[in-house]
């Protein structure tokens, strides 16, 4: 019998050393990302029903949200989604629009919130679902969620379209990646029209899953190398992904790996001094042409500054004179930026992955002293005051 193997290693050497969840559902994408979209085609004239009398109004709002991973999906699409709708596209955390309900939520625009949540118990997530009904007169709440248990796919609100993705998206791992990427997908399906994916989505889940394949070793390789400090950049809606990168990191390595991210422009002022030469330093590279040029620049001069142990750029235009250095995601150069996300957030995964085991811990439940949870704990919900 032959044993089953994610990420190349043996599953019974991933179950004892408390890695499986995780490498499994690294590897589980690609095959996900297809049931997400044929899911959302199904659904195809009743997310339009819903979602269309917002986001075709110019007066309307569309607000995209949730927690740590769950909000860098609002990072990572509001800028595209913006361009192409009708309504202002924002992402704002939940833990911000708890907070500062009245900041951040207009009671006179017409408003769409989409609530993102794995398990779909975070108490923001909840508060802030009930902070919007209670402050915008005829707002509507569309859930994406990955957990058909969870509390959100149940919230009392006057009119709600939950989004239940593959049972098998509601990651068991402590750290959110599937579930990340469903998510985001789903999302953009809905908002954007799943027919305008319904010619891509194949190339973008096998650019994934030839990721996830090809970039093992090289990305195995570095993580030995035991960098104390990551620095993840990107344009446009690659610095969300460079944030959703730089907590995966902090959360697979327990904190042990200190991580900063911005957008290559922005790095230079200021950021940049947090380079030392035990850093790796990774450049998710655009495929706009403009944008990459900036890019390419922030890579060259880093490597000519020398101060960095290693700078990799990730890219769908790889270029030959920096081929060692280069992470190149194939048949994806007519790809536009908002395809290149899926593939691009399995390199952090991946990197993530191998650095906790290099330290020795176990990716499943890195933070063995229990004071991160998988469901977020401690939280307070206060009233919102007159």
């Amino acid at each position: 019998m032959t044993t089953a193997e994610y990420l190349g290693v043996p599953e019974p050497e991933l179950a004892a050393s408390g890695a499986l969840h995780t490498a499994r559902e690294i590897e589980q994408q690609p095959r996900m990302l297809a049931q997400t979209h044929a899911l959302l085609s199904q659904l195809r004239e009743r997310i339009e029903a819903f979602v269309g009398p917002v986001a075709r109004d110019p007066a309307a709002r569309i607000i995209l949200t949730g927690a740590g991973t769950s909000a860098y999906i609002g990072q990572c699409l509001a800028p595209l989604l913006d361009r192409q709708l009708a309504a202002r596209v924002d992402a704002v955390p939940t833990t911000d629009i708890v907070s500062c309900p009245r900041l951040y939520v207009d009671p006179d625009r017409p408003l769409l919130l989409v609530s993102f949540g794995r398990s779909g118990n975070s108490p923001e997530s909840l508060a802030a679902v009930e902070l919007a009904e209670a402050l915008v007169p005829g707002v509507r709440h569309l859930l994406v969620t990955c957990n058909p248990d969870g509390a959100l796919g149940r919230v009392a609100a006057r009119q709600a379209m939950t989004l239940q993705l593959p049972e098998e998206t509601h990651d068991a791992s402590f750290a959110m990646t599937s579930s990340f990427s469903c998510m985001m997908y789903a999302t953009l399906a809905a908002l954007a029209g799943v027919e305008a994916l319904d010619a891509r989505i194949a190339a973008v889940a096998d650019a994934m899953a030839r990721v996830i394949a090809d970039a093992r070793p090289a990305l195995q390789e570095l993580a030995l190398r035991g960098f104390d400090r990551v620095v993840y950049l990107g344009s446009g809606p690659f610095q969300g992904l460079a944030r959703e990168a730089c907590l995966k990191l902090g959360e697979l390595s327990n904190g042990a790996v200190a991580t900063c991210f911005d957008s290559p422009l922005g790095f230079r002022h200021g950021p940049k001094t947090f380079v030392t030469d035990r850093t790796l330093v990774v450049v998710f590279v655009s495929g706009d042409a403009t944008t990459r040029r900036y890019d390419q620049d922030l890579v060259d001069e880093l490597r000519q500054d020398g101060c960095a142990a290693r700078v990799i750029e990730v890219t769908a235009h790889p270029r030959p004179q920096a081929a060692r250095d280069t992470l190149a995601v194939p048949g994806m150069a007519a790809a536009r930026d908002v395809e290149l996300l899926w593939p691009y957030v399995a390199v952090a995964q991946l990197y993530a992955f191998f650095a906790s085991r290099a330290l020795g811990l176990s990716p499943d439940n890195p933070n063995v002293q229990g004071t991160v949870n998988r469901v977020v704990q401690g939280v307070r919900i206060h009233p919102l005051a007159d």
